[in-house]
């Protein structure tokens, strides 16, 4: 009997854990504004990455996923994404780690997860994920779900590891009910359809309308002379930038399969950080390629946000590769780590340039923006 007792205890306990810090209908803004269109607008949509043979930007980028977004699915997401109540305290919300203004990356080096946890790689940005078919700086996962659902439930970052006391949660704060029945036909809540409308939400994050993709329509007329310098670097054989960096995407070859010399190209490299990795990566120092759409505001850069400016970045490319036994062969010569021996107008060229990369209508959609005021 008195062991029963204390179950029961625990699990009373439990519960009101899962809701004490539940915040009131008064924190929400009023759910009539949500319904802002995502496919249905004049700005770029699901669809301009959806159907790559139609985008020239993107033309050619092997890979992509194609998840199905409906303008219910992807409201019900952007809640749940900026939502505390996905994390074991109710205090991290997806959005805590990935700020519109920073194009949807940490500007931190490392995030806080809950309780104070930190967590040991920089939240990269995760814009543009339907092109891409692996996922963080190890690629170690393939679905855009996975991506949606592996911090939620991550011992450090959200801690929600049972995903039925989310559930829990989610029925007991009343909008949900409506919104997963405006985005399923149900006010049924699961992990799976949790995991639907977060990915719905993240595939709606397109960003494919900055300065440089305007000059690529207009042969680069709005780019100033030292723009169009650090252009022909980035996407020359100087710099070679552009050769890791590619696609219309700016990131790194990404698909299963093979179609090069690889069966299975994931994008990631060893750019030579260091001599001795402390944190492997995918394997031997290799990482994720990144896109640079955005990168002037993603700062700090690399796995570990080592770098907190493009100077620094473009120095380590430019002076600073380790010639590790895993390096990548583009950083390879026969005398050793390639060096690119970059004038400082020539650096100055590609910051600018970078620059142009910086998609201001992205930064401030409110199709993006969180619902929620405190």
């Amino acid at each position: 009997m008195r062991l029963r007792a204390l179950l029961s205890i625990s699990v009373i306990t439990t519960t009101l854990f899962l809701l004490s810090c539940e915040k009131t209908e008064n924190d929400v803004v009023d759910l009539q504004s949500l319904p802002v269109p995502y496919l249905s607008s004049t700005l770029p949509s699901y669809d301009d990455i959806k159907n790559l043979s139609n985008n020239p930007l993107f033309r050619g980028n092997p890979g992509g996923q194609q998840i199905a977004v409906t303008d219910a699915g992807a409201i019900l997401g952007r809640v749940l994404f900026y939502d505390p109540r996905l994390s074991i305290n109710n205090r991290i919300s997806c959005g805590s780690c990935h700020s519109q203004k920073h194009g949807f990356a940490d500007p931190r080096q490392f995030s806080e997860g809950f309780g104070g946890k930190i967590t040991s790689r920089n939240a990269m940005s995760i814009a543009n994920p339907s092109v891409n078919n692996h996922f963080f700086w190890d690629s170690r996962v393939s679905r855009i779900e996975d991506l949606a659902l592996e911090p939620v439930r991550n011992h450090i970052e959200m801690g929600m590891e049972k995903m039925d006391d989310l559930v829990l949660k989610l029925n007991n704060t009343s909008y949900y009910k409506g919104l997963f029945q405006n985005a399923f036909s149900s006010e049924e809540i699961t992990p799976e359809k949790i995991a639907s409308a977060l990915s719905q939400f993240m595939c709606s994050l397109i960003s494919i309308d900055s300065r440089m993709d305007q000059g690529m329509k207009n042969g680069l007329a709005n780019f100033s002379e030292l723009e169009k310098l650090g252009h022909n670097l980035f996407f020359g054989q100087k710099a070679m930038c552009g050769s890791c960096h590619s696609s219309g995407n700016l990131s790194a070859p990404d698909f299963p399969g093979g179609g090069y010399s690889q069966p299975d190209v994931q994008g990631t490299a060893n750019i030579g950080l260091q001599l001795v990795y402390t944190d492997n990566g995918k394997h031997e120092g290799q990482f994720k390629i990144p896109s640079l759409r955005n990168i002037a505001v993603t700062a700090p850069y690399m796995h570990d946000g080592r770098f907190k400016t493009l100077a620094e970045v473009i120095e380590h490319y430019d002076n600073g590769v380790a010639l590790h036994q895993n390096l990548d062969s583009k950083f390879r010569t026969p005398q050793g780590a390639r060096k690119l021996n970059l004038s400082s107008i020539e650096k100055t060229a590609l910051i600018a340039f970078l620059n142009t990369l910086t998609d201001e209508q992205f930064l401030n959609d409110e199709r993006y923006s969180d619902p929620f005021k405190y």
